[in-house]
């Protein structure tokens, strides 16, 4: 066999094995299981200072940018009870599976509320240069799972 049909033969080869070879994608960015726990305390946290109308404490586990806006405890305990007042009034709440997305970290939160419906509390979540999690934003959607 000449040179140029072992070269062939090589490269041949190596078009056929490349694609067997080559690393799996890249999962996308994960957390590990402590932060999960970290980023649900946080959470609890905060809605456990909400439910007893502690807007100091509950402030403490916003962003600082979420805590400037809002400027004081009084401020930021209307909103939520104005704009997210399923985060009060559910009889049941359940973490979802969290997740990473395009670099934001998301942690879903279901409300089963007093008369069945349910919603879900999506936080955005945002580590701060201390290491500690802090929520950077809720959106309230309704789910299409009905609680029995």
């Amino acid at each position: 066999m000449n040179v140029y049909a072992r070269a062939r033969r090589a490269l041949v080869i190596a078009l056929i094995a490349a694609p067997a070879l080559a690393a799996p994608p890249a999962p996308p960015a994960a957390l590990p299981a402590a932060d999960w726990m970290a980023i649900r305390e946080v959470i609890g946290d905060q809605l456990a200072a909400l439910r007893a109308g502690d807007g100091a404490t509950a402030l403490t586990f916003a962003t600082p940018g979420i805590r400037v806006q809002f400027g004081t405890p009084e401020n930021f305990l209307r909103m939520v009870r104005d704009g997210y007042a399923p985060l009060l009034s559910a009889r049941h709440t359940a973490f979802l599976d969290g997740a990473v997305i395009d670099g934001a970290t998301l942690q879903p939160l279901r409300l089963v509320l007093p008369d069945d419906t349910v919603q879900v509390a999506l936080y955005r979540m945002q580590r701060q240069p201390d290491g500690r999690w802090r929520i950077a934003g809720c959106v309230l959607a309704p789910s299409t799972v009905q609680a029995t």
